[in-house]
Parts: structure tokens; sequence; C-alpha cells
């Protein structure tokens, strides 16, 4: 079924920060343009492999997503490649839970090197083929540690990259990428998979918002500690082989200027 006029009107709410994001980081709409052929054809071919028994051919996925058959010929290889897990968000985590590196939830001083309980012994649980000393210059360098002469204590309790690097922008592929996921199938399916929640209001001072941000940090940042906490736990329990994944997260939002009736 065709909804051209609620589809349209709604995608500019999402494409609007990304086209900003896009046109700061130097990226031609060309550009994007081919990326977004490549992600239609295979959710044409997804859609069509789920509602038919026959064969996907390109004239039908040329008809489902409006592209010429000699794009659809070219764009049939396409892959979606995700963003690589960060090892450092992992690091940070089993520091906090691990009983090896943590006592109730409390990340322990660790010696640099040597034997476990190390944060070379910890480095190598998440990451092989990365050195130690890597990991922890670029911990340092976003001051999530911080380094007392032979030991390495951690002072924030999330890894977050640097603002503007690579990491920083695969960080935002998985995050903005699994909560537009998780929307877009309580839309579609009979009814919500997801929990997808939020609060808004207008009518307020800056200075009321910044009272309400450090609220929700502090709560939300109390959640997620406890969420990694039992993640860790049962991940440990685990058997070999087990591949399901979840991400939780949460997000405060505010502007000024910006009218409606909340």
């Amino acid at each position: 079924m065709c909804n051209l006029s609620i589809m349209l009107p709604t995608l500019d709410h999402i494409l609007a920060p990304l086209a900003r994001l896009l046109v700061a980081r130097g990226v031609p709409f060309g550009d994007l343009m081919e990326r977004m052929k490549g992600h239609y054809v295979q959710a044409a071919s997804e859609q069509s492999a789920a509602q038919s028994d026959g064969k996907i051919t390109d004239s039908r996925l040329s008809v489902m997503t409006g592209l010429q058959r000699r794009d659809i010929a070219r764009l049939r290889a396409f892959e979606h490649k995700a963003p690589k897990p960060n090892p450092l968000t992992r690091l940070v985590a089993l520091w906090q839970a691990h009983p090896d590196y943590s006592r109730s939830g409390k990340p322990l001083p660790l010696p640099r090197t040597g034997d476990a309980p190390s944060f070379e012994s910890l480095a190598r649980e998440v990451r092989q083929d990365v050195h130690p000393r890597a990991m922890l210059d670029t911990l340092f360098a976003a001051g999530t540690v911080k380094l007392c002469k032979d030991t390495v204590e951690l002072t924030q309790n999330a890894y977050v990259p640097l603002a503007g690097s690579e990491e920083q922008l695969d960080y935002l592929a998985e995050n903005v990428g699994d909560h537009l996921a998780a929307a877009a199938e309580n839309v579609l399916g009979p009814y919500p998979l997801h929990f997808e929640r939020a609060a808004h209001y207008t009518g307020l001072t800056p200075a009321q918002v910044k009272i309400l941000t450090a609220s929700y940090d502090a709560a939300q940042m109390a959640l997620l500690e406890d969420i990694a906490s039992q993640a860790e736990a049962l991940k440990l329990k685990a058997p070999t082989g087990a591949s399901a994944r979840f991400r939780a997260g949460g997000y405060f939002y505010s502007a000024t200027g910006e009218t409606s009736d909340d």
C-alpha cells in the first residue's frame, strides 16, 4: 500500500538531522543516493522473499523500488555492513561487572601489566588482536581512565569516543540504527515488539531543562549500569555459540524555538 502523503512528511524529521551530518562530513548527495539504492534493493529482496515462494526477479524488484532494472542487476550484490563492535565499550563494561576486576559493581584499580587481574589481562579478554597499550592510550585520551604510577583506574562508567572521531560515528550508527530498527519494526508489525517510550514537553526555560537533564542522566546511567551488570553475569553462563544480542539506551534532546501543544 502506497502512503506517500503520510510517509514523505514523516521522513522530513528523520532526514533533516541526517542531511546536516552528511553535509558537515562532506558526503556528496550522489554518494548517498547510490548507497540508498543498495538498501532499497536489499529491503525489496527481503520483503519479496518473505511474501512469495517464487523467484525474485529484477522486474519485480524494479516495480517495488522504482529503480531501473539495470540498477537492480548491478545492486543485487549490495551487502549491508554493520559497524564493527567497539572493544573499548566491552572492556569498560567487563571491568565493572566481572568479579575478577570489580567488587560489588565497583571497578578495581588494576596493574597496567601482568597476570590477571590486570589491565593487560582485561584487554586480552576483550581482543587478542589489539595491543593492550593501544586500548589504554585511547581510553586515557578520552578521559575514561587515569594513570597512577603503575596502576590504571576507571574514572567514567562508560566509554565515550572523542568528538568527531571515526569511533564516534560508529557509535552513532549503532545506536541510531538499532533505535530506528526498533521503531520501524513496531510500525510494520501487528503489535509493538520493542519498548520505545519518550517524555516530551514544551514551554520550559533553559534552566528548568537543565534540571531535568541532570535528573534524567543520573537515573538513566543507574539503569544502564544495572542492565550491564545483569547482562555480564548472564553472558558468563551462556552456552558456547549463543548469538542473541540487545541494545538498550536512552537520549535526552532539548532545543529552543520549537512550538507544539504538549
